[in-house]
């Protein structure tokens, strides 16, 4: 029997956030069966937890989407550093290291609430031109700002197109089009198909929304590695370190919480979590 856990990520409460399954002993399961049943939650991501390669280390956590196994991702680090807290796996003081596909990635959780640091140096794939990006957005160009950055496709594990709007009524209006990310992901292919993380800035404060439609994500409430990629490419054009409360998933219902800072190279993503399901695999 497989126990599976479900929790509520950058929120405090339930019902709001990322939802994310995280299957706590993944040890017993056929590695055919990971991706099925990552279909099977249908959430932007599930995560498997194994015994660490380093025994100085915590746990091996694989993620998966629905379409995909993923190296890197910032809600599925934040609720399985929770969950793994809640269970009683890590330091006494809160800390932990979880190996992940980017390598091992330092993490604390205590008291339904998680950070987690990374230095994987900002990669800046590509500039994706402003009217691909509003056609897929459904958006005019008028809509697209672009006074501290062009529309950036970069990563610091996970590709997204990095996009800032004039106005939250710009934000609230995008309805995607298929088949502008089918075009942007044909010119630009990387291991997210043309990914879109749009945001309005309001001091330090920033709304934003994240689309992946062509891997089975409409829209994603929570985005932690879009909003550490965000944070190193703001870093870097403002030449200065940042301190953002970003909020993600209102236009759905789902209000997530992210607190981003960043300090030389070094980002960090921190938010709650929320436990809402338990059961157990009966396949």
């Amino acid at each position: 029997m497989t126990d599976y856990l479900v929790y509520d990520v950058f929120s405090a409460k339930a019902f709001g956030g990322n939802q994310l399954a995280v299957i706590p002993d993944a040890t017993a399961l056929p590695e055919s069966d990971l991706q099925k049943i990552a279909r099977e939650f249908n959430f932007s991501e599930t995560t498997f937890v194994y015994p660490p390669e380093d025994a100085h280390n915590q746990a091996k956590v694989r993620i998966f989407t629905p379409t995909m196994e993923i190296p890197f991702a910032g809600h599925p680090v934040v609720g399985t550093a929770v969950a793994l807290a809640d269970l009683g796996v890590c330091a006494d003081d809160g800390n932990m290291v979880l190996e992940l596909g980017v390598g091992p990635l330092p993490c604390h959780a205590a008291n339904g609430s998680a950070r987690f640091t990374t230095e994987v140096p900002l990669d800046v794939i590509a500039t994706p031109d402003v009217a691909q990006v509003a056609a897929a957005l459904g958006l005019s160009v008028d809509d697209i700002k672009v006074d501290a950055h062009v529309p950036t496709l970069a990563s610091v594990g996970l590709p997204f197109t990095i996009t800032e709007l004039h106005s939250r009524e710009a934000l609230a209006r995008i309805t995607t089009d298929v088949s502008g990310f089918r075009a942007g992901a044909a010119q630009y292919p990387t291991s997210l198909d043309f990914a879109q993380f749009a945001y309005f800035r309001e001091g330090q404060t920033l709304h934003a929304r994240m689309f992946a439609p062509l891997d089975n994500i409409p829209e994603d409430p929570a985005t932690g590695s879009a909003c550490a990629a965000l944070g190193a490419l703001l870093s870097k054009v403002e030449g200065a370190d940042q301190q953002l409360l970003i909020r993600q998933g209102e236009d759905m219902g789902r209000l997530s919480l992210i607190d981003l800072t960043t300090q030389g190279a070094a980002v960090t993503i921190s938010g709650a979590a929320k436990r809402v399901m338990q059961g157990t695999f009966v396949y």
